[in-house]
């Protein structure tokens, strides 16, 4: 069976949608006053943020008194008996971005036995980025004791057919909608749809298909590779953390059958990479309390920098300025991962710091200081994701961002997690 599956999926009952859903706790990191704000447009409602921890507060020093508070919350919430459950079901969601653009998913639960976030993992669910383990367990601390989830988790699957989610676009109207409504701070607008159980029974027959190693074989051409079904695009630490949770489970609970346990699961949205919704952009570097000339020194030598053309390059941005260079002696099949290979080992070995950076604009106005460098890479296009991942495993930590902050996936629905 496919390591995607239907969920008991909970959704609030009696509640004002747009109150209710808010934007992923890992974005706006380094802007309290967004959350501010969202405090005060959802006070005395119910709201997700109730629920959930935004890492702009994870280095206060109140950060155990706040998951105190939300345990609180998901109990008095359970208690007064917000949630509608669904059993065993799949929410087919149409997202439309601020853009305009239309992004379609499928609501359902992932099989943490399926996952492994390390590096060189053949699970049928992997980590497209490195993870960070040192970033898990603040979020453990919120799962523990925690009796639901709410997810911000998006996968991604690699179907150039459009065979799994696209074709509920045309059965949508057949479906009993479950919410449709606004979203806050420029979110766009969101509506889903219960999967019917012919529909739900032929998807899953699909998605099987798909996840087979014949399909897989065909899609890539590979005969000896683990199977690639289910790649990360947002949340990898969200569900890293489910992960982690799931294997303390089970070290705390040696011998017990955790087969249908309910923290074998963890609630998420599929997506098809292939949505034009989805775009990925790059995430360039800037670096400083360097030695620039040594720096780039170094660089040059580790990376074979050059002018002549080869099929990767990079933009070097001193005080504003741009110069082209090519790499020789790539160690990586992206750009972005010869790069960083070399930063991380310079950085260890001289000292500095690396910030990962939106937008030129930016690099320009950073580099300009006799500490700073500044490197611009290129989009990553999205026919590279599965094949690097397969071949190289998770890549560099910031190698592509999915689209603007207030585009990512918001908390609608929750699951029971405690058993």
């Amino acid at each position: 069976m496919a390591a995607f599956k239907p969920a008991d999926i909970l959704l609030p009952k009696n509640t004002d949608m747009t109150k209710w859903a808010v934007v992923a706790c890992d974005q706006y990191t380094s802007e309290p006053q967004y959350w501010a704000d969202v405090e005060k447009i959802t006070q005395g409602s119910k709201t997700t943020l109730d629920l959930i921890l935004p890492e702009v507060y994870l280095e206060g020093d109140d950060v155990d008194a706040r998951i105190d508070k939300i345990h609180g919350k998901m109990n008095e919430y359970m208690a007064q008996d917000t949630f509608t459950e669904y059993k065993d079901a799949l929410i087919y969601i149409e997202r439309v971005q601020a853009d305009g653009k239309v992004r379609a998913g499928i609501v359902g639960a992932i099989d943490l036995e399926e996952y492994d976030y390390n590096k060189g993992s053949n699970s049928k669910v992997r980590a497209t980025e490195a993870t960070v383990v040192e970033r898990i367990p603040p979020r453990i601390k919120v799962r523990r004791g925690a009796p639901v989830e709410l997810p911000h988790i998006m996968i991604l699957v690699d179907d150039a057919k459009k065979s799994i989610v696209e074709p509920l676009a045309a059965k949508k109207d057949s479906f009993e909608k479950v919410y449709d409504f606004d979203m806050m701070k420029n979110g766009g607008h969101i509506t889903g749809w219960l999967i019917d159980k012919d529909t739900q029974a032929r998807l899953l027959e699909t998605l099987e298909e798909f996840d087979s190693q014949a399909a897989f074989n065909e899609r890539y051409g590979y005969e000896n590779e683990a199977v690639l079904t289910f790649a990360m695009g947002d949340g990898n630490h969200s569900l890293a953390t489910a992960k982690a949770f799931y294997e303390e489970q089970k070290a705390n609970n040696a011998g017990k059958d955790m087969t249908n346990a309910r923290c074998r699961y963890a609630l998420v949205e599929i997506v098809n990479l292939h949505s034009p919704a989805l775009e990925f952009e790059a995430i360039h570097r800037i670096c400083t309390g360097i030695d620039r000339a040594k720096l780039m020194a170094e660089m040059t030598q580790a990376l074979g920098l050059s002018k002549d053309k080869s099929e990767q390059k990079i933009t070097v941005v001193t005080d504003g300025a741009h110069e082209d260079f090519y790499i020789h002696k790539a160690s990586s099949k992206l750009t972005v991962g010869s790069l960083q290979n070399f930063l991380d080992g310079y950085m260890k070995a001289n000292g500095g710091k690396i910030d990962y950076i939106h937008g030129t604009e930016v690099i320009d106005s950073l580099s300009k200081g006799a500490d700073a460098l500044g490197v611009l890479l290129p989009d990553m296009a999205k026919s590279e994701l599965f094949p690097t991942v397969i071949c190289d495993g998770a890549l560099p930590r910031k190698t592509f961002s999915m689209g603007h902050a207030w585009d990512k996936r918001y908390y609608v629905e929750a699951r029971k997690i405690a058993d």
